[in-house]
Parts: C-alpha cells; structure tokens; sequence
C-alpha cells in the first residue's frame, strides 16, 4: 500500500508544482510592467529620497508626459491593425504651431483655433487611411511621405523660426495648470485613455480592430469591413495627434516647428513596451500607460543620478529596440496558447 500511495502523491507535488511555476510565469507576463513600476518607485526613492518622489517632480512629469501619452495613444490605434503610422510626431508639430500661430498671427480665439486644428487631424487621418486602403501603399511609407509634408508646411508657415506666445488668453494656457496639485493634462490623458480602454476592449469596433491585426482575411469572412476600419483607427490617430499638438502648445505657449519629431520615438516605444503586458502580445491602453510611467519616472530618477543629457537618446533607442523584441516574442507566445487551446 505504502509503494502505492507515495508515487502518486509524488505525482500530484510534482503537478502541484508546475502548476504553481506555470500561474507565477502568467502573472509575471501579464503584470510584468507594473512590478517594474513599483520597483522604479521604490529603488529612486531610497537613492533620491528629497527630490524624486516630491509633488514638485511628479506633477512635471506627469504634465511633460502627458503628450508623449496622448502621441502613444495615437500610434497605438493603427498598431491594432498591424499598421504604423509614422506621421504622428510632425503632425504634433504642425498642430502645435498652428494653434499658436492662428491665435497671436490671426487673432482667431482659441476655442475655434482648436475645432481648426482638430479638423485638420482628422482631414490627415483620413489621408493616411485612404493612401494605406484604397491605393495599397505601405503603412510605414505612406506615412512617413505624410509626415515629412507635414513637417514642410510647418516650416514654411513659421518659416523656420518660434513663434512667441506672449499674448495668448490666460484661458488657454490654463488647460495645463493644476487643479488641488493635480496637473490637467493627466486629467486629459486618463479620460481619452478610459474612452479608448471602453472602445478596445469592450465594444465590437475595437475588438474587430485587433482580429485585423491577428488575420485581416479572418476579419473579412466575419463580416468587419477592413478598409473602414483601418481607416477610422488613422483618423482617430489623427485626432490625437492633433489634441496632443494643442496641449503642447498650452504647455510650451510657443509655437515650435522642430518640435514634434522628438516625441515619436518616446511614443513608439511606450505603445510597444506595452504590448507586452495586461494583454501581452497585443498593444492596449493599460500597458501603454504603465509603460510610459516606467520610462519617465526611470530617465528622472537616472538624470537626477547625474546622467549627462544624451543618455535619454540612447535609453529611448535601447528601450524601442527591446520593447520591439519583447512584443514579437509575446505576440507569438499569445498564437502558440491559441493553437494549444483548439
């Protein structure tokens, strides 16, 4: 009895055992981001005690990220059809000075300037839709040849040069104040980011966005119309763009020309690294965020270690590169337990 009895308990520890590997794995996958977070948190805290985690810092992080945010949300959307869109940071660009330019070269109010500039966004989106849709370019050509017109236009109504904004409305660079020591744009990003949550995950329209993505002839024979929704998830990037160009200059109160490219890579590797956590193998909008608090919060607490200014070039490039690799290994980690589960 005795013989008996210990292989098959020695059976279930060992079962027991994988089983308990195999949810720690799945729980570090899935929440792999906000550990990291917390531990960011917890290690510049100890190292910065009076400067890192101070209301003063937090609040200018999160008001400086806030369009790095916004941008990322707007690379995300096509991201979901397996589609990039590259114009995103000179569309910022161009937004930003046009919603100072109309306001101290027009006199136009900025309530109108920002329906104009919204307009315009979406007018860009909808190109990048159609060029990617109706003439069958590649996404990452389209909208880099888009991106680069945008930058022209941008110079040639600045022609090349800042414009001041000294006299806008104090109603307008109030959109990026505080409200009882919390920064508004925050505010912006954490509606836009539940809107866009509700959309992806829990309406058909978004969950027809990711099967695109996963198998856009499977998203045919279902009956979702590709090429309208690709095109709609370019203009909603459009919009954002051109949101984040309007608070921007809300923040900057100038209009910049050469300002936008910067935050593409940001924007590109937050989208990324999000993918590969909450819902890893695919990108969406908790990830996003958590990812975009990971970089910020480390590149502050590093430059508060005395990193020289380029270091964030390097780290941006170094996180975009590894955030690439770890969303192509959880995207064909997420087919192969799809393929098991049949």
């Amino acid at each position: 009895m005795k013989s008996t009895i210990e292989p098959t308990r020695g059976r279930e520890e060992w079962s027991f055992s994988r089983s308990s590997i195999k949810a720690a794995v799945g729980f570090a996958a899935n929440y792999g981001l906000a550990i990291i977070f917390v531990l960011v948190l917890v290690v510049f805290a100890i190292l910065r005690p009076t400067t890192f985690l101070t209301a003063g810092n937090v609040g200018n992080l999160l008001t400086s990220q806030s369009v790095t945010a916004l941008l990322a949300f707007a690379v995300m959307m096509p991201l979901t059809t397996g589609r990039f869109d590259m114009s995103v940071g000179y569309h910022v660009g161009l937004a930003q000075v046009l919603t100072v330019g109309l306001q101290v070269n027009s006199g136009l109010p900025w309530l109108a300037v920002a329906l104009i500039v919204i307009l315009i966004g979406t007018f860009v989106g909808a190109v990048n839709g159609l060029l990617v849709t109706r003439l069958r370019i590649d996404a990452f050509i389209a909208t880099m040849g888009i991106g680069s017109l945008l930058y022209g236009i941008s110079n040639w109504y600045t022609n090349g040069e800042q414009i001041p904004g000294f006299d806008l409305p104090e109603s307008f660079t109030a959109l990026s104040s505080s409200v009882w020591h919390v920064p508004l744009p925050a505010i912006y990003v954490l509606v836009i980011g539940v809107v866009l949550w509700v959309v992806l995950e829990r309406l058909p329209v978004g969950r027809g966005l990711y099967v695109i993505g996963s198998n856009a002839r499977a998203a045919e024979l279902s009956g979702i119309s590709v090429a309208n929704s690709v095109t709609g998830a370019f203009i909603t990037s459009g919009i954002l763009s051109s949101l984040a160009g309007v608070l921007l200059s809300s923040i900057l109160r100038s209009g910049t020309p050469s300002v936008g490219p910067e935050y593409l890579l940001p924007a590109f590797a937050s989208s990324l690294l999000g993918a590969t956590s909450i819902r890893p193998g695919r990108v969406n909008v908790v990830g996003t965020l958590l990812a975009i608090l990971i970089l910020a919060f480390s590149f502050s607490g590093v430059q508060q270690m005395g990193a020289a200014f380029y270091v964030e070039y390097i780290f941006n490039g170094a996180i975009l590169v590894i955030a690439v690799a770890l969303s192509v290994y959880a995207a064909s980690r997420r087919r192969r337990a799809a393929v098991a589960q049949r």
